[in-house]
């Protein structure tokens, strides 16, 4: 095989495989709090400014530098760790609760990826505990192990806008960038995939859709379903209403014409 062909899709996982942000992990966030016996409280606008930094333990770090500067802790730290490894948990909890389906044709995208023999991976900043959560809530109990990499929180020391996740999964499956596609939902994501050389498909989520996502292939509301097409954000998309992987195949090969014409 070529190895300009399309042989992985990577998904990125908060805002991308499902809405996990605004009453997912913020929720899960403020629960922690309340388990600590501290007085914080995330609202959707405060989480939509944290999440400007990648990372939950960042995160955390970045609200008491900015909000709480006067906040003393003997092991502070210790505690953000403390606190993070109890937001994952009651992540989990509102994960098989139900509460947050899969985007729009993810699952769909997943299931012929695999008939087709495409490999999958993901790459995120979110912690592996729940990548594995939101996976077996939502496609079922093996789902992990459809997954030929899974590049977390944990996985690399830079987070993104870093490639450096990217670069580890590439590494993983033992790819050139070229033969690998992106679906992200953020400008940070977007970054680091761009950064590791890998051509790039943004869903938008609720905090990403003013995000600028100059250098992505497309621009999507969602990758759509036969029966509710995407919205065309940015880029063309020309005889196709939502993201088969012949879709996927498509843009991916345009983007490595453009990326060719860029470097003539």
């Amino acid at each position: 095989m070529a190895a300009s062909e399309l042989r992985a899709l990577i998904f990125d996982m908060d805002g991308t495989l499902a809405d996990t942000e605004r009453d997912g992990h913020r929720v899960a966030f403020n629960r922690a709090f309340q388990d600590f016996g501290l007085d914080w409280e995330w609202d959707v606008a405060t989480y939509g400014e944290l999440l400007r930094v990648s990372g939950g333990k960042e995160r955390l770090a970045r609200y008491l530098e900015r909000y709480r500067p006067d906040f003393a802790a003997p092991e502070r730290d210790e505690l953000i760790a403390a606190v993070h490894r109890a937001k994952t948990a009651r992540f989990a909890e509102i994960l098989e609760s139900g509460g947050i389906p899969l985007r729009p044709g993810v699952a769909r995208l997943i299931a012929e990826a695999r008939a087709a023999g495409t490999r999958l991976a993901i790459a995120t900043t979110a912690a592996f505990d729940a990548v594995l959560a939101l996976l077996r809530t939502s496609l079922g109990p093996d789902s992990p192990d459809w997954f030929d990499a899974i590049g977390a929180g944990e996985t690399v020391a830079r987070k993104k806008p870093a490639p450096d996740v990217y670069l580890w999964v590439l590494a993983r499956l033992g790819l050139a960038p070229g033969e690998g596609l992106v679906i992200e939902d953020s400008r940070n994501g977007l970054l680091a995939a761009r950064g590791a050389g890998l051509a790039t498909i943004v869903t938008v989520s609720d905090y990403s859709r003013q995000e600028d996502f100059a250098g992505a292939r497309l621009v999507l509301s969602d990758l759509g379903e036969p029966s509710a097409p995407f919205a065309v954000l940015r880029g063309d998309a020309p005889g196709y209403t939502f993201a088969s992987l012949e879709a996927l195949r498509a843009w991916h090969a345009s983007a490595r014409v453009q990326r060719g014409q860029s470097n003539t």
